[in-house]
């Protein structure tokens, strides 16, 4: 069993940054993806980045160059740097675990950009 908790989330202006935290509690072992998702009013939820176990990362086009994927698997966490933030990145940004027979999903947390 694991257990999402998501943090970092908030406003801010176009240009800014922010940081995403998304620690992963209980069971956690063996080789694993963990990544964010994202999903915007009136629009389905997509892929931001992932990054697995061994640090090998994927990330969504509109993101590459602003956005960077980390992980701490001594604490089981993994970060998101948003920096030169857009108004159109504005969502809801969920954390997703996927391990073994595993998928787990984060209830949210809300970034929104100002422009």
């Amino acid at each position: 069993q694991v257990q999402l908790v998501e943090s970092g989330g908030g406003l801010v202006q176009a240009g800014g940054s922010l940081r995403l935290a998304c620690r992963a509690s209980g069971t956690v072992f063996g080789m694993d993806v963990m990544g964010w998702y994202r999903q915007a009013p009136g629009k389905q939820r997509e892929l931001v980045a992932d990054i697995t176990s061994g640090g090998t990362t994927n990330y969504a086009v509109s993101v590459k160059g602003r956005f960077t994927i980390t992980r701490d698997n001594a604490k089981n966490t993994v970060f998101l740097q948003m920096n030169s933030l857009k108004p159109e990145d504005t969502a809801v940004y969920y954390c997703r675990y996927r391990g073994g027979v595993n998928d787990y999903w984060g209830q949210g947390t809300q970034v929104t950009v100002s422009s």
